[in-house]
């Protein structure tokens, strides 16, 4: 039996920080502000993989409130979720995410994302989609001012 989950994230621009999406350093650009790296796409893809594993939400495993996570990479947030699926025993198949963005263009770097995504997941790169899109101007995104991720995984039982 196979199944999915969704996940979406958000987070404002905040200077002083690193871009990182995916894991991958995008050079030059403004960061996100959160408690760990905030890398909007890995915590989209975390929410997805425990709403396909009905294991609750990225909050409950890596609570803003716990100094451990403080700056922690959301790549290891990624393998960590991923672990807990062989504890229910399944497995990942599949991710898809889309990144919502005025600003930076992303396309050139979005090979380097799914590479890095699909390295931390254990997947062939052709199982990971990355995507990205404006808000064609409209709303807080469209203003510039942070940017949203949504993300699907899917995942089939092992026993």
């Amino acid at each position: 039996m196979s199944r999915c989950g969704i996940g979406y994230d958000s987070h404002r621009f905040a200077e002083g920080r690193a871009l990182i999406l995916g894991g991958w350093e995008i050079p030059g650009e403004k960061g996100l502000e959160g408690h760990s790296d905030a890398d909007v796409l890995c915590h989209a893809l975390v929410d997805a993989i425990l709403g396909a594993a009905a294991l609750g939400d990225i909050g409950q495993h890596f609570p803003d409130t716990d100094p451990r996570w403080k700056d922690a990479s959301s790549l290891d947030f990624l393998k960590q979720t991923i672990a807990l699926l062989q504890w229910k025993q399944l497995r990942l198949l599949h991710l898809d995410a889309s990144i919502i963005t005025e600003s930076p263009r992303l396309s050139p770097h979005l090979d380097a994302i799914r590479a890095s995504l699909a390295a931390a997941a254990g997947l062939e790169v052709t199982a990971v989609s990355v995507k990205a899109t404006s808000n064609e101007g409209m709303g807080w995104i469209g203003r510039g001012e942070g940017m949203a991720a949504l993300a699907i995984a899917s995942v089939e039982e092992t026993s």
